[in-house]
């Protein structure tokens, strides 16, 4: 937790913690199809005990985290991430900045809408596109020619011990465009 008492993470402050579930499910693309993997996972979300100011005049709060995802088939680390949430009071805009080692990084936004479910769980919704100005999709020469990602779009539901998210990145690859999905159910440890 932040030293700080200052620091306004917004809606990120319910992200805060080491998160575990189980009830994972991966869809994924092959030559032949799909590829259906059923995972658990870790998430731990650490705060940046600093705002973030930009130029002078964006202060940004940030929230750190690493996500290690793996197969219930045999424990094998199929998915290992990492990157920042970060949240802008002023503009109202969150944004999620990831890294996976495949040599793919996205930077996707969104308008926050302070929209809650009926249990009270924030909702936190991004996107971004390889054409999108804003939110964009960077990725290696080799993964641009073979695997090419060309969208994503992220929304989690977090509050009361619980985080839901789904996940959709549409991947250009074995010459089709797939729409690979992930979801999962996690509760705070």
């Amino acid at each position: 937790m932040s030293n700080r008492k200052d620091i306004d993470y917004g809606p990120l402050k319910a992200l805060i913690g080491v998160w575990k579930g189980s009830k994972g499910f991966d869809v994924a693309p092959e030559p032949d199809g799909a590829e259906s993997n059923p995972y658990y996972e870790t998430i731990i979300y650490t705060t940046v005990d600093d705002d973030v100011t930009n130029a002078e005049s964006q202060v940004l709060s940030a929230v750190h985290y690493r996500q290690i995802v793996q197969r219930k088939s045999n424990d094998e680390v199929f998915h290992d991430e990492t990157g920042y949430w970060m949240w802008d009071p002023k503009a109202q805009i969150i944004m999620h900045a990831l890294t996976i080692p495949r040599a793919v990084c996205v930077l996707a936004g969104g308008k926050y809408a302070q929209e809650k479910t009926a249990q009270g769980r924030v909702i936190m919704e991004v996107a971004a596109n390889i054409d999108d100005h804003d939110w964009q999709i960077i990725q290696s020469p080799f993964m641009q020619e073979n695997a090419r990602t060309t969208a994503f779009r992220h929304t989690i539901m977090v509050g009361g011990g619980k985080l839901a998210y789904s996940q959709t990145t549409q991947v250009d690859i074995y010459g089709k465009v797939f729409e690979h999905t992930d979801e999962n159910e996690l509760a705070l440890q």
